[in-house]
């Protein structure tokens, strides 16, 4: 079994090189852990004690795009927040990638995180790769949270969306995040204000990540093969666990309308977070972990 630090407060290095993300992993209450799953050598924020909760992130993003949630899940939660393969401070190459073992990479990570079934949270990609890994995998999980997530349906973004997104992954420079981002964020200029000196090292260590060719080889191919295609609806009647939808109402690329559909259709409470696009754990932390703190109370939205 792994075991956690019981500091909570311990500031620890990087796993990377990057000087942004470890400004990053400065104040966040959690320590950052290397870990082998399925031969991928995956980085791993591991912090408190109780029911343990693993967040997967969106595509292009890394573990420390939770770090407004953090702080305030830890306190109840043992959390378990990893960079997807290929993301972030996790190495593998592309080439070894496939669905078998992005799904071992997740069982290896239950398996050595956590003594009980975890909940399982999947934003966007996470919320795909949590989704595939709950209809063949299921007994492995207490709870499934899909968080504006792929896979349910057609991927049917706006053209400004879809235009900013292309743009950026073939030139991923200052200028062109801070076109595309709009369409991610409701408010950025709010967020940022919110963020304060973390605003510059995370637009850097972001930027860091989108130019690195490896990662986005992976990027291109987990959202090829998990993200983008749609979950045969048979699929998705298999999963028996506890599920639930978090759905930003502005989201420019999975539309509220996938989430009210896929809601009435298999019977899974949606909840809807206001003045935020397709990323409310980060636009809106607050009614974010309030909403989690409801499905988890098995409260009705």
């Amino acid at each position: 079994m792994y075991t956690l630090l019981s500091d909570h407060s311990t500031k620890q290095s990087s796993t990377s090189n990057s000087k942004y993300r470890g400004e990053l992993l400065a104040d966040i209450p959690a320590t950052e852990h290397r870990m082998d799953l399925a031969g991928i050598s995956t980085a791993v924020l591991v912090s408190g004690e109780g029911e343990p909760i693993i967040l997967l992130h969106g595509p292009g993003e890394t573990s420390l795009w939770w770090m407004r949630v953090i702080p305030g899940l830890v306190k109840n939660h043992r959390l378990i927040v990893p960079d997807l393969p290929g993301h972030g401070a996790s190495k593998v190459s592309h080439d070894a990638l496939d669905t078998d073992l992005v799904f071992q990479w997740l069982s290896e990570l239950i398996t050595k995180t956590c003594s009980t079934s975890p909940i399982l949270v999947g934003h966007i990609l996470g919320g795909a790769i949590s989704a595939r890994f709950a209809v063949n995998h299921g007994e492995q999980i207490k709870q499934l949270v899909l968080v504006d997530s792929l896979g349910l349906d057609k991927f049917r973004p706006t053209p400004g969306f879809a235009f900013g997104l292309f743009r950026f992954m073939i030139w991923p420079t200052e200028k062109n995040f801070d076109k595309f981002f709009p369409h991610c964020m409701y408010d950025v200029d709010e967020l940022q204000n919110q963020m304060g000196e973390k605003w510059k090292p995370f637009v850097e260590y972001n930027l860091e990540c989108a130019r690195d060719k490896e990662r986005s080889d992976a990027l291109q191919l987990l959202m090829k093969t998990l993200g983008i295609p749609k979950i045969p609806d048979d699929d998705l009647q298999k999963i028996d666990v506890p599920t639930a939808l978090i759905w930003g109402r502005h989201d420019k690329a999975n539309k509220l309308k996938i989430a009210h559909k896929v809601s009435q259709r298999y019977g899974w409470p949606l909840h809807i977070i206001e003045k935020t696009r397709d990323d409310p754990k980060l636009e809106r932390p607050g009614p974010f972990m309030d909403t989690l703190s409801t499905i988890l109370q098995g409260t009705k939205p």
